[in-house]
């Protein structure tokens, strides 16, 4: 079992993170906020985390190249799903490239990885985890929710933070080793069997264009594949996508 931390209230997880790699913490250990005051998400944005959701960072060092270690996303993708399978029907299930996970088609979750070179050797990693256990953000760009409006029958309320964070160490590790000896075509094969959007329109928002056309899916590096209305296609490694007609 993966050790934890737990802050009764901290800036940012990944933040944290950082300071400890940057202090030659080689990891693995879990952070756990149970209130963040300046959570991070993806492209600068603050990340709202409401009372009684998941906020935690793995912090740990893997012999990978940056190119490489990207694919952990998915990797964590896969353990959040575990999670929210025990909760909700896994039917309302779906994954959204690049990182989030989606419940009923809205946000329930979503990550950001940060990593550095590690003192000593290797790549120091921070996987930062959102997830919605109980509270959801209004005032988002994209539609949320939380586990607590979707529990299966059976399930009386949703997982404490430890609770959540105990069931996603554990499916962590087990897609962390399938990734380590067996490479990523087994966690891209995962993840695609639960992907939302594939193989429909898709827009996605760059830094200096938008382009959209149909996603056909992931390439062996877990890039999105974009077909253009010209037939060109284009790998889309970063950026704001959004599924769907309308975008």
């Amino acid at each position: 079992m993966t050790p934890v931390v737990v802050f009764e209230e901290l800036d940012s997880t990944n933040t944290e993170a950082r300071r400890r790699a940057e202090a030659g913490e080689r990891g693995p250990v879990w952070l756990l906020a149970r209130r963040q005051s300046a959570g991070r998400g993806r492209r600068g944005r603050a990340w709202e985390a409401g009372q009684g959701n998941l906020t935690a960072t793995l912090l740990l060092t893997l012999d990978k190249t940056p190119l490489e270690a990207a694919q952990l996303a998915f990797v964590a993708a896969l353990a959040v799903g575990v999670v929210a399978d025990a909760y909700v029907p896994p039917a309302l299930v779906g994954f959204k490239w690049p990182n989030d996970i989606l419940i009923e088609g809205r946000k329930a979750s979503g990550m950001l990885i940060e990593s550095g070179v590690a003192a000593g050797e290797g790549l120091w990693l921070a996987v930062g985890i959102g997830v919605n256990l109980a509270d959801y953000p209004q005032a988002v760009e994209r539609p949320a929710t939380a586990l607590a409006d979707h529990l299966a029958h059976g399930v009386i309320h949703p997982p404490t933070q430890v609770e959540a964070l105990e069931r996603l160490s554990a499916a962590f590790d087990e897609a962390l080793a399938l990734w380590l000896t067996q490479g990523f075509e087994p966690i891209r094969q995962a993840w695609l069997g639960r992907a939302v959007g594939i193989g429909g329109p898709c827009s996605a928002r760059l830094e200096h264009q938008t382009l959209t056309g149909t996603a056909e899916g992931l390439d062996a590096d877990g890039a999105l594949l974009l077909r253009l209305p010209g037939g060109e296609l284009r790998r889309i490694t970063a950026g704001d996508v959004f599924f769907g007609e309308g975008h």
